[in-house]
């Protein structure tokens, strides 16, 4: 009798060595894809802070996923390998949406933002009477990405470092600074 994946439920790990030594999307890099689209997603929005940008770059993680699936090491999860692209994905798309909207920004009456409303996605809980997109908002993009992965997807900061290049000091001290300067900018 021939065992599929769903019935001998493997680890993330084994998935992610089969995946690579598979010659395509073949069914390791199927179940893959299958468990972390979602998280992936939630991830994505969290950063990206609007439901369709957070399809977009989800979809660019999955595509990332697939053709840098040789790559996982083991050195880490492999969940935290995945946040690992998600993060430099939706960074990447959110420098270049900056870039695009500074340059629109000299038309005059066209507001790009005016008509992104976020109806498939969660709302997010208020903090002190200010909504939690707007506060984080306040912050630069990576030390966004950083509170997010943190506070949102319960990290550790061992994670955190493996993730963002940084060493866990560094990722303590940005983490703290912006926690900080939420703090500041939204204290009554």
């Amino acid at each position: 009798m021939v065992e599929t994946l769903s019935e001998t439920r493997q680890s993330n790990e084994q998935l992610a060595a089969e995946a690579a030594r598979e010659g395509s999307d073949g069914p390791a890099f199927t179940e893959l894809a299958s468990r972390f689209r979602d998280r992936v997603w939630r991830v994505c929005f969290q950063i990206m802070g609007h439901a369709d940008d957070a399809a977009d770059a989800a979809q660019d993680v999955l595509v990332r996923m697939f053709l840098q699936r040789a790559n996982f090491e083991g050195r880490s999860k492999y969940s935290t390998w995945v946040h690992g692209i998600a993060v430099r994905t939706c960074l990447s798309l959110r420098r270049a949406r900056s870039r695009r909207n500074k340059r629109v920004a000299v038309l005059p009456g066209l507001d790009l933002d005016a008509t992104e409303t976020p109806s498939e996605a969660p709302a997010l809980p208020p903090s002190d009477g200010i909504p939690l997109e707007e506060m984080l908002n306040t912050l630069g993009d990576e030390d966004r990405a950083l509170v997010v992965m943190k506070y949102s997807q319960d990290h550790s900061y061992q994670e955190l470092s493996q993730i963002f290049g940084l060493s866990e000091s560094a990722c303590k001290m940005r983490v703290s600074r912006a926690v900080g300067r939420l703090r500041a900018r939204h204290s009554g």
